[in-house]
């Protein structure tokens, strides 16, 4: 009996597997994590084969797959990274600098913005997030382009 249960939870979480999987194929992302009740889910694709993984919450996350993990950021990026006007991205999705295709985007290189106002929306899973100014500032630099993938932490702006 506990057999069929089993199976039974394996098939919808594959078909979540499978949801997250066309997800990254959709964006060009490389890893998704999810969490639902009591199951955490992480999804990511090497070299065009996707290694999928599924995990109860009070597990740790599986180690990396392989030793040759993609090479460091340059020196650029990681000095964006710890710049203190930068704003990170809160996940993994997709980076709008415009609230439609053809608008005018919420914030230029140059332009002046208040705390809480909207920079940017990322979308994850569908929905849009509005991603707003922690404080208020000018924009000095836009480091991401329209419709870019973006991972958790990434730098999309700094605000000076």
């Amino acid at each position: 009996m506990s057999d069929k249960k089993h199976k039974s939870e394996l098939g919808a979480e594959t078909d979540w597997i499978r949801e997250l999987a066309g997800i990254l194929e959709e964006t060009g992302l490389t890893e998704i994590e999810i969490e639902k009740d009591a199951v955490r889910l992480r999804v990511s694709r090497q070299g065009g084969v996707a290694p999928l993984a599924a995990a109860p919450v009070a597990q740790p996350a599986p180690a990396p797959a392989s030793p040759t993990a993609s090479p460091a950021p340059s020196a650029p990026s990681a000095s964006n990274a710890d710049h203190p006007g930068a704003v990170k991205s809160p996940m993994v999705g997709t980076a709008y600098l415009s609230p439609s295709p053809g608008a005018d985007a919420f914030a230029k290189e140059g332009s002046t913005v208040s705390e809480g106002q909207t920079v940017l929306i990322v979308e994850a899973m569908k929905t849009m997030n509005p991603i707003t100014a922690p404080r208020s500032g000018t924009v000095t630099k836009v480091l991401v382009s329209d419709a870019q993938p973006v991972e958790f932490g990434e730098p999309l702006l700094i605000i000076e």
